[in-house]
């Protein structure tokens, strides 16, 4: 089990422990999160997951994201001082709950009550904050403070618990028993779902009891394709992971394996063909049943050549632009593998730091602001309307080798650094061979800013030298050192499976809080 808080990581050891599944395992971690890092992460939130299942060799995907409210409209939104992505148009209906209750049901083998106790307890009891957590935390002191019904909830007499100081959440323990013991309908229809109305409604807001009644997940198929014989998976748009692949696609025609790790040469290339299937990923990801999304000839290997064919190693591209298709910040990742060879890749967010900050009566979190992830632009694939999901950054991954068996599921969190840090991650498991814990470590890169073409962050342990020859290219590169590493290039985690002895190496990262355990 690997998360990216050491508490979160020993509620999926006990649940492991007790007979449950990777299934079981991930959503009780997730709810764990929930109460010890709820900047990040929480029930006002979405999440996605992956889940292979080892007996049938194939794997499932689970969109757990939420939708806007059904009378929101672009003009209501935009409003005369314009659009603020942490207000109350920006909330969308929590989905991490459904998707919690739902990845049980279809695929763990525990009850909800039994999956949600460490969490129940955590709240109960409490718990030391830990220093990075912490610090997020007293970064939104002033959003928490500002917004009703109940900001103050979340804080300790109008402030941030400090490092160290014991935390307590009473309110998100109580939401967690409604659901379980009535399950997903107990928070969609019961009280949290009126108190999460009510607090939408008094900031403005146009959420009714109709948009949290009709909720539901989506089981889907994932999307994948291979790179260099190993199969990537991950969760279909209306999230970003089919940067992903696109990138990966792109990097297939290169001999990566033969540039040296941190060198120009390796990093040029990787960041030209992310910028690339970046420009493809912000010009038609939305939510596929409100807008046409050409899956299958953005993953085509015959438009990657076409696109692969604009990287040149003498300079940068100037400006990366979406092409013309054949046929036409804050959140937690986490992962584990069971015993039996199961394993789930999940991930679950506010989006920004609190989301919108807007903290329901009685329930002690916060709401998502993933609505933020809409444009506003009319005749835009992802515009913003009523009752639509958005363009959603969280994207859990999942590694099989060419004959089908698992090497393991993985994640980096932050935004748009999401789908950058799963290519590196690749590279560094597939291209060079690295153990998960040597290639989370790795340094990376990330367009954190605004994608494709904004400011490329990357970190200070990469050379001098390379990050000099990357701006002489045309890169407009940055350093990232110290806590800024940490947000501009997320934190992430590896679960790697030995396909002989089964033995499982998990690495996290140690840019955060966040630790692998294993039993």
């Amino acid at each position: 089990m690997a998360s990216s808080q050491p508490l979160a990581t020993l509620a999926g050891v006990s649940v492991l422990q007790s007979g449950g599944n990777a299934a079981d395992a991930a959503v009780a971690t997730a709810a764990a999160l929930a109460v010890v890092e709820p900047g990040s992460t929480g029930i006002g939130g979405d999440c996605f997951a992956l889940f292979y299942d080892s007996g049938r060799g194939v794997v499932d995907a689970v969109n757990g994201s939420g939708r806007s409210p059904k009378a929101l409209t672009p003009e209501m939104a935009g409003g005369p001082a314009g659009f603020d992505p942490q207000g109350p148009h920006a909330v969308t209906v929590p989905g991490a709950v459904a998707g919690w209750v739902d990845t049980v049901e279809r695929f763990g083998r525990m009850s909800m009550a039994e999956v949600l106790a460490p969490a129940i307890a955590l709240a109960e009891d409490g718990f030391p904050v830990t220093p990075i957590i912490s610090g997020g935390w007293k970064g939104q002191e002033d959003l928490l403070r500002a917004r009703g019904p109940a900001g103050h909830d979340l804080l300790v007499d109008g402030r941030a618990p400090g490092p160290g100081e014991v935390w307590r959440n009473a309110s998100i323990a109580r939401v967690m028993r409604a659901v379980a013991e009535g399950g997903a309908d107990a928070f969609y229809s019961g009280w949290p779902a009126r108190a999460i109305v009510e607090a939408v409604q008094m900031n403005g807001g146009c959420m009714t009891a109709d948009d949290m009644r009709d909720h539901r997940s989506s089981f889907d198929s994932p999307i994948s394709t291979t790179y260099r014989g190993y199969t990537v998976y991950e969760c279909p748009p209306n999230g970003q992971g089919i940067t992903a692949l696109m990138a990966l696609n792109i990097l297939e025609g290169f001999d990566i394996p033969s540039t040296r790790p941190r060198s120009p040469e390796a990093l040029h290339t990787t960041i030209e063909a992310v910028r690339l299937a970046f420009a493809d990923a912000r010009a038609y990801i939305a939510d596929p049943t409100r807008a046409r999304v050409p899956v299958a000839a953005m993953l085509s290997k015959g438009y990657a050549a076409e696109r692969r064919r604009l990287i040149s190693s003498e300079a940068a591209i100037e400006f990366a632009t979406a092409g013309h298709l054949p046929g036409g910040s804050d959140t937690v990742y986490l992962c584990t593998v069971d015993g039996e060879g199961n394993a789930c890749s999940f991930i679950n967010s506010n989006y920004h730091g609190f989301g919108s900050g807007i903290v329901p009566r009685g329930c002690g979190f916060s709401l998502q602001n993933r609505g933020a992830g809409f444009v506003l632009e009319p005749d835009h694939p992802n515009a913003m309307e009523g009752g639509k999901r958005p363009y959603h950054t969280i994207i859990p991954a999942m590694l099989t080798r060419p004959d089908g068996s698992l090497v393991g599921p993985f994640g980096v969190m932050g935004a748009w650094n999401q789908p950058q840090g799963h290519v590196q991650a690749v590279i560094n498991l597939v291209d060079r061979g690295m153990d998960p814990q040597s290639a989370i470590d790795e340094p990376r890169f990330s367009i954190y800013d605004d994608p494709p073409n904004g400011q490329i962050w990357v970190e200070d342990t990469i050379p001098e030298g390379t990050i000099s020859a990357l701006a002489r290219l045309g890169h407009p590169v940055r350093p990232a050192s110290g806590a800024l590493r940490t947000t501009v290039v997320g934190r992430g985690q590896i679960i790697v499976r030995d396909p002989e002895t089964g033995v499982l190496w998990g690495g996290s990262d140690p840019r955060g809080d966040g630790c692998a355990i294993g039993l």
